[in-house]
């Protein structure tokens, strides 16, 4: 699925970076390879020359992206290098699911998955387990649906602290980029949202 691709080059790419630096590996070659690399992993390949022709095409005919197949390639095995050989990458999407189907909430699927795909804006995942970011997107997706959740949470005997942080931190990140977390929701319905969670421990 070319979604778990992005997914999974979006968090080699973060992961790279909390041991490299950006002037020593340059994000312009470091994304694309990344993706590359996720492809293989998630068995949905990706021709490196393809990846290089259509950045090239995105960028004009101006010559502004300078790097070809070669240095795909080889910043592939720095990256490797760089991550250790560690390339197994679990995402908050399957947890989600199965979390929605036991909450009895499927119907907001779409909205809490748009949530999850957000995350990934953030450094989420290099942090916490995918089922506590998962959760919650769900907290959030309840809360703005008006779905009461709470006795379900109870069940499940987690810490609400971190779920609620985590939340927080969705939340924080929509309002500072003046992003809408779903459509038609007015900046002023994330308040009270917001209003509802404690204050980061």
């Amino acid at each position: 699925c070319y979604l778990r691709v992005i997914a999974t080059a979006i968090t080699y790419f973060r992961r790279v970076y909390t041991r490299k630096s950006m002037t020593e590996y340059d994000p312009r070659l470091v994304a694309p390879a990344c993706l590359y690399l996720a492809s293989k992993v998630e068995e949905s390949t990706v021709q490196a020359r393809l990846l290089v022709f259509y950045i090239k095409k995105m960028c004009g005919s101006d010559d502004k992206y300078r790097f070809e197949i070669k240095d795909i390639l080889e910043m592939e095995m720095k990256l490797l290098e760089a991550l250790d050989y560690y390339l197994v990458v679990y995402h908050p999407y399957r947890p989600l699911l199965q979390l929605l189907q036991d909450a009895g909430i499927t119907d907001l699927t779409q909205f809490a998955w748009g949530l999850v795909n957000d995350t990934y804006k953030m450094d989420l995942i290099l942090i916490y387990p995918p089922y506590m970011i998962a959760l919650a997107c769900i907290y959030i997706a309840s809360v703005l649906k008006d779905k009461d959740t709470t006795s379900w949470f109870e069940e499940l005997r987690v810490d609400m602290n971190i779920v609620k942080n985590i939340s927080m931190e969705i939340l924080d990140f929509y309002d500072t980029y003046k992003i809408d977390p779903q459509r038609g929701l007015q900046e002023d319905k994330i308040i009270p949202v917001m209003n509802k969670l404690p204050s980061k421990a």
